[in-house]
């Protein structure tokens, strides 16, 4: 027959939930030093090609934008 299990304590539940919140921190905080490490072009593991094609873009429309302010 089917028993109810004993119910989890107040700090075993707290333990696992920062846990579970840390977690979450830590992947974030990858997240974001791999995007600024891109940004700022530093990135050892990511394709900088592309990087370097979205940049040239970028500059471009900017440059583009300053010349025709000059005129």
């Amino acid at each position: 027959m089917a028993v109810p299990k004993k119910r989890t304590s107040i700090s075993k539940k707290n333990i696992r939930k920062t846990l579970w919140k840390k977690r979450g921190y830590w992947t974030t905080l990858k997240a974001f030093s791999l995007a600024q490490s891109i940004f700022t072009g530093n990135s050892k593991s990511f394709f900088s090609a592309m990087v370097k094609l979205v940049d040239t873009l970028l500059l471009g429309s900017s440059a583009r934008a300053s010349r025709f302010e000059s005129e």
